[in-house]
């Protein structure tokens, strides 16, 4: 659970649209927008790396001082990134006051997959849900919630009722909602057998035919 902030110094900018991102990005700076709460918006880019270290060091929330200025915390509300490499080339943060809960969407996490009997026992498991939307103060917001499934067995369908939320944290989905599966595993069937079987005489056919097309023709020579 994220009970302390990193600071993040970012420097507003003026020029915006894809050319001037490109350049950004090119020096290592990613471009940002903030905006919420009582101020206005504001464009900006950081250092990649920094942005990057901050991320990783913090929970939800960020301590960001503009230009130098006095920091205000916020949350990132959106991380874009590059389809290709992987890193962030923009972001949009936003303000909060620590004393008001805030809707933020957080990675769930299995526990226990290798352990379950029914994934010994050859079964299928399918994570059908990655995400939950919560309720909480920007301290009180987990990295991620994680459920344990150690026990599953085949057959077995978690919903989202079963998943403890941490100590402050509100949960918005539908507690119907299925979180996991664990399925038997596929066996071969008869229709498999007769359709792997045709595949095989129709190759061996097109085989046997291509050699004959090859000898009428090394004969015409």
């Amino acid at each position: 659970m994220a009970t302390t902030t990193t600071k993040l110094d970012v420097t507003s900018r003026t020029q915006t649209g894809s050319r001037a991102a490109r350049r950004m990005r090119r020096s290592g700076r990613v471009p940002g927008v903030l905006y919420g709460g009582e101020g206005d918006s504001l464009c900006f880019d950081v250092d990649a790396r920094e942005l990057r270290v901050a991320r990783a060091s913090s929970g939800a929330v960020l301590d960001l001082s503009v230009d130098g200025a006095k920091a205000t915390p916020v949350v990132l509300k959106e991380a874009q990134r590059d389809p290709v490499r992987g890193h962030t080339v923009h972001v949009d943060m936003l303000r909060v006051r620590l004393d008001e809960a805030i809707h933020a969407t957080v990675p769930l996490e299995l526990a226990g997959t290798d352990d379950a009997p029914g994934v010994k026992e050859g079964g299928v498991l399918e994570q059908i849900t990655r995400e939950l939307n919560v309720e909480a103060l920007p301290t009180a917001i987990p990295e991620s919630i994680v459920h344990d499934i150690g026990e599953m067995q085949i057959g077995d369908t978690i919903p989202l009722q079963g998943v403890v939320m941490p100590a402050g944290v509100t949960l918005l989905d539908d507690l119907e909602t299925t979180i996991v599966t664990l399925t038997p595993p596929r066996l071969s069937t008869e229709a498999d057998e007769e359709i792997e079987t045709e595949t095989e005489v129709v190759g061996e056919a097109g085989a046997e035919g291509e050699a004959a097309a090859e000898g009428d023709s090394s004969g015409g020579e």
